[in-house]
């Protein structure tokens, strides 16, 4: 692909060492898979800083009720993690996707 700036994000290595584009189906892929895992690590923040420093929380005068609140939002993108891993998984996808994700947890 020579003349083409493709971002690194879109590429990989594949087994021979060959770096490859990304097709479409690839990219949008990992792209609802990043997007479902960054939401899922917001929430989870969230609720260790409910965890740790309820009473800094002004807002939330339930701290329960604000922790489950971010407890569905967390089971709603894992949600459509394990729907994206059962339906339309695919090796590459899902190698990097699992290892990135791996490094959040």
């Amino acid at each position: 692909m020579k003349g083409v700036y493709i971002p690194p994000f879109l590429m990989y290595t594949n087994k021979k060492g060959i770096i490859m584009a990304l097709h479409m189906r690839e990219q949008l892929v990992r792209a609802v898979l990043a997007h479902a895992q960054g939401e899922i690590a917001k929430h989870r923040a969230n609720v260790e800083v409910y965890l740790e420093h309820p009473a800094g929380i002004g807002e939330h005068s339930d701290i329960t009720e604000a922790i489950q609140v971010e407890l569905d939002k967390i089971a709603r993108y894992d949600d459509q993690v394990e729907v994206v891993n059962k339906y339309f998984k695919s090796s590459q996808t899902m190698s990097d996707v699992d290892r990135r994700s791996s490094e959040i947890k």
